[in-house]
């Protein structure tokens, strides 16, 4: 299958807000309460999405075509990395976090934040993210999560 980065369009929101809730239910399900995950849907409907598009650069994954997986940053915050359950590690979830780190390198942000879910920590780990705090949105519990870029941009 033939994979592509790019930035997400106002016709990706429907796609976009169908690979979110999907991984929320089935990958974030394990970490969370069904609840939380109602909860956390209402931010992703297809409405939802489209109005982050003005708000966040968003990218997508797309295989043959098809969205996915999605990230965004949001000034030095990355934000809703979410991979379509059938498709995780697999390696689209890195590849759009080697587009954001680039993005942000280019705008000159030396920390990139992510307010990671217990389901991601391990993921951004790997990539290099130290855990900074957790913190609790009544039953939500997320990791605030930092990588400095200032070593990675002297380098380019």
């Amino acid at each position: 299958m033939n994979s592509q980065i790019r930035r997400a369009t106002a016709e990706d929101a429907a796609a976009i807000s169908q690979v979110i809730i999907r991984s929320l239910r089935q990958s974030n399900a394990q970490d969370y309460l069904p609840e939380v995950i109602a909860q956390v849907e209402k931010s992703f409907t297809p409405e939802a999405v489209f109005a982050l598009l003005s708000q966040r650069q968003v990218f997508v994954a797309t295989l043959d075509h098809r969205v996915v997986a999605t990230a965004s940053l949001e000034g030095d915050v990355v934000r809703s990395v979410f991979v379509d359950p059938s498709h995780q590690a697999g390696g689209l979830g890195r590849q759009l976090m080697a587009t954001i780190e680039s993005v942000a390198i280019d705008a000159k942000i030396a920390v990139l934040r992510v307010p990671s879910s217990l389901t991601a920590e391990g993921f951004y780990s790997k990539l290099g993210f130290r855990k900074v705090r957790d913190e609790f949105h009544g039953a939500e519990r997320t990791i605030v999560m930092e990588r400095h870029l200032s070593m990675l941009a002297d380098r380019g």
